[in-house]
């Protein structure tokens, strides 16, 4: 099993920062939603169509987290001669991509 780690941390520019905690926020406020509709016995139908819409957006929230990181930090890496951010994208990329 694998150790908890902790994440590294990398600076960024303040604009991607606030982009990507106002996605999490919509997402957080959509995951209530789901809650709410669960509590209140709505239809399947309902609740399964506001999952897949949550779902889509995680998955935006991951696709711009990841196009942010390859622009920046590893690309900055790369033209430094710095090759262990792009094993940690490549690693990363192969456990999510099972």
């Amino acid at each position: 099993m694998e150790e908890n780690k902790k994440p590294q941390v990398k600076e960024s520019k303040s604009d991607e920062k606030t982009a990507l905690i106002n996605r999490l926020s919509r997402i957080e406020g959509q995951i209530r939603g789901i809650k709410r509709l669960v509590e209140d016995n709505a239809k399947c139908s309902a609740i399964l169509m506001q999952a897949s819409a949550t779902t889509a957006a995680l998955n935006s929230f991951s696709k711009e987290m990841l196009l942010n990181n390859l622009k920046t930090a590893i690309t900055e890496d790369l033209q430094a001669g710095n090759t262990q951010s792009l094993d940690e994208i490549t690693q990363t990329l192969t456990k999510l991509l099972k």
